[in-house]
């Protein structure tokens, strides 16, 4: 594939101004972004995300080059592939399964990442190859290691790095098992949303070592991202922000069917509760930090708010571990209403986390953080005294 010189896209040029701008490129970062472009690593397909909407459009670099380009110099996620591989067609798939991340979430990944020149680097989710060339353009030649669940775009990422004279290791593997032949690591990246840290990532990773990932719960599609300073087989540290990433393929949530929990008459014969929050409360936006922080607290829960109809939108609640499920309805100038069946109350569990966090003064993600050791995962707030179980 040619790539119109940076020169002439002034596109890029404008982005990279952006960027820095913004703070999401730090200077020194600068190099990195001049000498990796992005669009040297993009298939000629490409579906651009739109954040807002959450909706994509297909964009073929052979029909319209002035739309790949655009979109390819765009702060943006681009999806480049759908269904592990399996789609075919101009129309979006089912899920997205391999990507090029907005270069906001990329030069703030590495900008966590702290690299310098020389160290042993573990890059977990090849994708386009982009980051790849990136890390290898920073840490230097033979100190990149990069991992990519799925054959093809391995293959493909490959060939562009080699194409570039970027050349970090390329491995086919499942991101989760790491690859101990060039461990240890003094930093780990992950390109895609956890909800479990694998064990081996931090048992690969030096003393001291990063490991850097987006990572959730089941509760929502919400991540953030988590800066792990490892400590032997232990590794605790800050979430820095909100991102979204796609999951993990072997951390996928499991497939939830709400008739599976909700009777076919729905709440139709059920007394109601009421309770004070409202939506504008309870609704903090699309990087907010509640449905992440929800999910810290109450675990094994999926929330899933259906569309405003009117003056009344419900959300729905159920449980990952039996059939307990709840909805919330919220009515403008009117009390919520709440109907719960199951062992498990879960709206009372929901409200009653949001009443803790109301209590701590509304803290922000970066409030947060995560320890994980050998026996599980425990969140914290402030300080990682102050844990408990997710």
């Amino acid at each position: 594939m040619t790539v119109l010189p940076v020169g002439v896209r002034l596109g890029r040029s404008e982005l990279g101004r952006t960027l820095l701008k913004s703070g999401a490129l730090r200077a020194d970062l600068l190099p990195t972004f001049q000498a990796v472009d992005r669009a040297a690593f993009l298939p000629d397909v490409i579906w651009a995300w739109d954040m807002i909407d959450k909706t994509s459009s297909h964009i073929d670099r052979g029909t319209d080059p002035e739309e790949w380009y655009a979109a390819a110099d765009s702060d943006i996620p681009l999806v480049t592939q759908w269904d592990d591989g399996q789609h075919t067609g101009a129309e979006p798939g089912h899920v997205a399964t391999s990507s090029s991340s907005a270069p906001t979430v990329v030069y703030q990944l590495l900008g966590d990442l702290d690299i310098d020149h020389g160290m042993s680097v573990l890059d977990v989710g090849t994708g386009t190859g982009e980051t790849a060339g990136a890390l290898t353009h920073r840490a230097g030649p033979g100190h990149v290691t990069t991992l990519e669940v799925d054959p093809a775009v391995s293959r493909q990422a490959e060939q562009r790095l080699h194409a570039l004279g970027r050349n970090p290791h390329v491995v086919v593997g499942d991101g989760g098992a790491g690859y101990l032949p060039h461990s240890p690591y003094h930093r780990t990246l992950v390109t895609f949303g956890l909800h479990e840290i694998p064990g081996p990532l931090i048992q690969q990773t030096c003393r001291s070592g990063l490991v850097v990932a987006p990572w959730g719960t089941h509760y929502s599609r919400a991540n953030a991202v988590v800066r792990l300073q490892v400590d032997g087989a232990s590794a605790t540290g800050p979430f820095t922000r909100a991102v979204e990433f796609m999951e993990s393929r072997s951390q996928r949530r499991p497939t939830l069917d709400p008739r599976e929990h909700v009777p076919p008459q729905g709440v139709a014969g059920m007394k109601p509760s009421t309770t004070t929050i409202t939506e504008d409360e309870f609704g903090s936006g699309r990087y907010g930090p509640l449905p992440f922080i929800l999910g810290l607290r109450v675990p094994a829960c999926v929330q899933a708010a259906a569309d405003k109809r009117g003056t009344s939108r419900p959300i729905w609640f159920y449980s990952l571990t039996d059939r307990s499920w709840a909805c919330a309805q919220f009515r403008d100038g009117k009390p919520t209403r709440v109907w719960q069946s199951g062992p498990r109350r879960l709206w009372d569990q929901v409200e009653s986390a949001y009443n803790w966090w109301v209590a701590q003064g509304r803290p922000e993600i970066t409030r947060f953080g995560l320890t994980v050791t050998p026996d599980g995962q425990r969140a914290w707030l402030d300080e990682p005294q102050n844990a408990w179980p997710v």
